[in-house]
C-alpha cells in the first residue's frame, strides 16, 4: 500500500524553548535558523527503508529548487541540502520523529511545509513555519555571544527610551511587545513588501536597511507617517504612544500608514521589528543632534540682539535629541573589523540612495572617521561630530550685519544614551560613536573625515546671507573652540522647580578669573522650543552692563511670569523644553563667548499601586493615582495604560483636573504569561506632555 502521512506534530513546546520562540502569540511553529528542530510525522502504516519520502520547505511566491526557494529534504537520500540538513532521530511503529536544521545562512521569513511520500504530497495544517536570525548560533552572522545582552536586546520586551535634553535626561518607557498577537506577521508583511529578493533576506544588512525604509511611511506607505507640526488631530499625537504593539497590529490590519510618529516612536517601532527577527537591536539616543548639515560638519545658530534664537534664518538645526538604533551584525560587505553595532535610522530625514533610509552604519567607522564607509557614514557622523557657530544678527542701514560670536566644538553628540543591559539604568555609549573629546585619536578622526567631506568655509550659511559672495565654499577647516581671554565663564541654573504655572526662576552667572576691572555687556533671552529646535515663544530677556573686579562672580537673575508661557504650553501638542541663551561680551578686549542650555519642566508623579507578585489566570487589581500639585488646572487629562501579557492598551479620559485634586483609575487584570512583566502609564493633558511612570510584577 502506498505511504501516506497521516499528521505532523509541530512539537511547540520543546522546539520553541530551545529556540527562545515560545513567548512569540502565535498558532505556528517559530524557530530559529542554524539550529536544530524536531517534527514528528504519523503515517498510514510503517516507514520501510524503500520509501520514498521528503520534506519540502519552501519560501516566496513560488518555491524552486533551482532558486534555493525551495528545499526538498529526503532523509536517505539527501540529509545535507544548501546548508540544510534532515535525520531520523527513531521510527517505531506508524510514528516517525525527525530532526530539521535549517542553514545558518538561510533566508529569512515564512516557509511552507509540505511532505512527499512517494506520489502523495501532505501539506498540514498551518503548515507556515516562521524562520528568524539566531543570535544564539555562531554560524549566524548576528551571533552575539553574551546571554545577558542577549537576554536584552532580542527578548526583553520592555524598555525606555532616553529624552530631554543633555542637561536633563529623562527616560519615557516604551513597550516593544515583538511577542504580541499580529506583530510578527506585520513583520513578515513588510519583509514581502520591501520587494527584497529571497536571496537578500539571509543578509541583515539588507534587512536591517530596507525595515529603515519601511518603518516611514515616506516613500513606500510603511508603517508611520511623520508629523512635526505641531497639529495631530487627524491622527494620533506622537507622545500619545507608549510602545509599538498598537501601531503594528493597526497598520497589519488596514495595510495603511498610521499617523503620527516622530524620532523615538520611529526607533520605538524599529527596536520591534529588529528583535522580532532576531537582529539584536537597541534604542539609542544622541543628546544635541546636529541635522542638515549638508556633510559640511557645521551648524549656524543665529541670535539677535536679546539673544534669542532666530527660527527663520537657519538651513541647519540642532534637534535636542535624536533617537535612533543599533542593531548588531557581521558587515561580511566591508573590510575586516566593521561587525558589531551598527546605526539604523528609520526616522525619515534624509534620502539615501533615492529612499528615506539611514544604515546601517558601523560605530566604528564613525569613530574612526572612515565615512566613505556603507551606508550613510557622512550624515551619521555629522550627527554626532558638527561644531557649532553662533552668529549675532543686527541691522545697519537696513540690512542685516553677521558677528560671529563664538564658536563651540564639543557640544554636538553628547551623552549618547542606552537603557543598560539587565537593568534600569542608563548606560553611556558616546565612547563606542567617538573618541574622548581633545584625544590624540579624535583628533586624527577628525582630521581623515574632513578630508572626504565637502568643505564649508567660515562665512554664514543663512537664507539671507547665502545670496553675497560669502558663500563660495572654502578648503575644509578644523574648527577650534572659542578661547575667552579673560577667563569669562557663563553659568546658567534654574534656582527653583520649574513647575508649569509657577514663575520660571532662571539665574546667569558671570565668573572671571583675570585680574583687573571688567565691564561686560549681558544679554540673556528665555525662549520654548520643540525637541527639533524650532522656537514657539519668545518669553522675555535681560540686557545688563556688569563690573567686575579681579577674580569675581556676579548672579543675574532672569524671571518669567506664568502668563508669558502658559498660553503656548496649552496650545502646542508637542512636549515643550526651556531654552535659555547668553551672550557675555567683555568691552575692550574683543572676548565674546555665548552659552546655551535646554532644560525641561518639572511635573508631579503618577504613583502606581499593585501587588509586588500575583498568579498566572488570577485576577488582581492595579491602581494609578495622580494629585494636581500645580498651580494651574490641568484640561482634558488623559491616562494611559498598558501592561504586556496583562492587558491591553486602555486610555481612561478624566476631564479637568483643578488643582489640588487627586484622581484615580483602577484596573482589573488577569496575567496571561509568566515572568516579570510591567506596567507602564502616562499622561496627557491640554498643559502638560511628559509624565509618565512604569512599574514592575512578577507573575507566577
Amino acid at each position: 500500500t502506498d505511504l501516506k502521512v497521516s499528521g505532523i506534530d509541530f512539537l511547540k513546546s520543546e522546539n520553541c524553548p530551545q529556540h527562545h520562540t515560545d513567548a512569540y502569540n502565535i498558532e505556528n511553529l517559530v524557530v530559529r535558523r542554524g539550529q536544530p528542530f524536531q517534527l514528528q510525522l504519523s503515517f498510514s502504516r510503517e516507514l520501510k527503508a524503500s520509501d520514498k519520502l521528503a520534506l519540502r520547505f519552501g519560501i516566496g511566491e513560488k518555491p524552486m529548487k533551482t532558486r534555493g526557494t525551495l528545499m526538498s529534504l529526503n532523509p536517505r537520500r539527501e540529509p545535507d541540502l544548501n546548508g540544510w540538513k534532515i535525520s531520523v532521530i527513531k521510527n517505531s511503529g506508524k510514528e516517525c520523529l525527525l530532526s530539521v536544521t535549517s542553514s545558518p545562512s538561510a533566508p529569512v521569513g515564512k516557509y511552507t511545509l509540505n511532505v512527499k511520500t512517494g506520489t502523495n504530497i501532505y501539506k498540514p495544517e498551518n503548515s507556515d513555519v516562521y524562520l528568524l536570525f539566531n543570535p544564539w548560533c555562531e554560524g549566524d552572522v548576528v551571533f552575539l555571544d553574551d546571554d545577558a545582552q542577549r537576554n536584552e536586546y532580542v527578548l526583553n520586551d520592555t524598555g525606555c527610551i532616553y529624552v530631554g535634553s543633555a542637561y536633563s535626561i529623562y527616560n519615557r518607557p516604551w513597550n516593544f511587545g515583538q511577542f504580541e498577537e499580529f506583530v510578527l506577521d506585520a513583520c513578515m508583511y513588510l519583509l514581502d513588501k520591501s520587494q527584497l529578493k529571497i536571496g537578500n533576506r539571509r543578509d541583515p544588512v539588507s534587512v536591517s536597511r530596507a525595515m529603515s525604509a519601511l518603518v516611514n511611511a515616506n516613500d513606500d506607505s510603511g508603517v508611520l507617517l511623520g508629523n512635526w507640526s505641531g497639529n495631530y488631530s487627524d491622527g494620533t499625537s506622537p507622545l500619545d504612544w507608549i510602545g509599538s504593539v498598537s501601531i503594528l497590529q493597526q497598520y497589519y490590519k488596514t495595510k495603511k500608514p498610521v499617523l503620527y510618529g516622530q524620532c523615538w516612536v520611529f526607533a520605538g517601532v524599529l527596536t520591534t521589528v529588529l528583535r522580532c527577527l532576531g537582529i539584536p537591536s537597541r534604542c539609542i539616543t544622541n543628546f544635541n543632534s546636529a541635522h542638515d548639515t549638508d556633510e559640511n560638519l557645521r551648524v549656524d545658530i543665529y541670535l539677535n540682539e536679546y539673544g534669542e534664537k532666530m527660527n527663520s534664518m537657519s538651513f541647519d538645526s540642532v534637534w535636542n535629541f535624536h533617537v535612533w538604533n543599533d542593531a548588531w551584525m557581521k558587515r561580511t560587505d566591508l573590510p575586516a573589523g566593521f561587525d558589531g553595532w551598527q546605526a539604523v535610522d528609520s526616522t525619515p530625514q534624509e534620502q539615501s540612495q533615492g529612499v528615506f533610509r539611514c544604515g546601517p552604519c558601523p560605530l566604528k567607522a564613525v569613530r574612526e572617521g572612515d565615512v566613505y564607509l556603507p551606508f550613510d557614514s557622512k550624515f551619521v557622523y555629522a550627527e554626532v561630530n558638527a561644531d557649532q557657530v553662533y552668529w549675532l544678527v543686527t541691522e545697519v542701514n537696513g540690512k542685516e550685519k553677521f558677528t560671529r560670536l563664538s564658536t563651540e566644538t564639543r557640544g554636538i553628540g553628547v551623552n549618547i544614551s542606552t537603557k543598560a543591559v539587565g537593568q534600569n539604568k542608563r548606560e553611556d555609549i558616546t565612547s563606542e560613536y567617538k573618541f574622548p573629546e581633545g584625544s590624540e585619536e579624535e583628533r586624527e578622526s577628525m582630521q581623515r573625515a574632513t578630508s572626504f567631506l565637502r568643505s564649508s568655509g567660515m562665512s554664514p550659511r543663512s537664507n539671507y546671507a547665502a545670496t553675497g559672495p560669502m558663500s563660495v565654499p572654502l578648503k575644509p577647516e578644523v574648527l577650534h573652540e572659542t578661547v575667552s581671554k579673560t577667563g569669562l565663564q557663563i553659568e546658567i541654573t534654574n534656582t527653583e522647580a520649574l513647575y508649569p504655572g509657577n514663575p520660571l526662576e532662571l539665574a546667569i552667572t558671570l565668573k572671571i578669573t583675570a585680574p583687573g576691572s571688567w565691564t561686560i555687556n549681558l544679554v540673556g533671552s528665555c525662549q520654548l522650543q520643540s525637541y527639533t529646535g524650532k522656537v514657539e515663544a519668545n518669553l522675555g530677556y535681560v540686557k545688563e552692563t556688569i563690573k567686575l573686579e579681579g577674580k569675581s562672580e556676579k548672579q543675574i537673575p532672569l524671571k518669567i511670569a506664568p502668563d508669558a508661557y502658559m498660553k503656548t504650553l496649552s496650545s502646542v501638542e508637542d512636549e515643550v523644553l526651556i531654552l535659555i541663551t547668553a551672550i557675555a561680551e567683555v568691552q575692550g578686549t574683543g572676548d565674546k563667548l555665548t552659552k546655551q542650555i535646554t532644560t525641561r519642566f518639572d511635573y508631579p508623579p503618577i504613583t502606581i499601586q499593585m501587588p509586588e507578585t500575583a498568579k498566572v489566570n488570577e485576577e488582581f487589581t492595579c491602581a494609578f493615582i495622580f494629585k494636581n500639585k500645580l498651580n494651574v488646572s490641568l484640561d482634558n487629562c488623559k491616562l494611559l495604560v498598558e501592561g504586556l501579557g496583562l492587558f491591553k492598551l486602555t486610555t481612561f479620559d478624566q476631564g479637568d483636573l483643578q488643582p489640588g485634586r487627586i484622581m484615580k483609575s483602577e484596573i482589573i487584570c488577569t496575567p496571561t504569561r509568566v515572568g516579570e512583566k510591567k506596567i507602564v502609564a502616562k499622561l496627557i493633558a491640554t498643559q502638560v506632555k511628559g509624565i509618565s511612570a512604569e512599574k514592575a510584577i512578577t507573575i507566577t
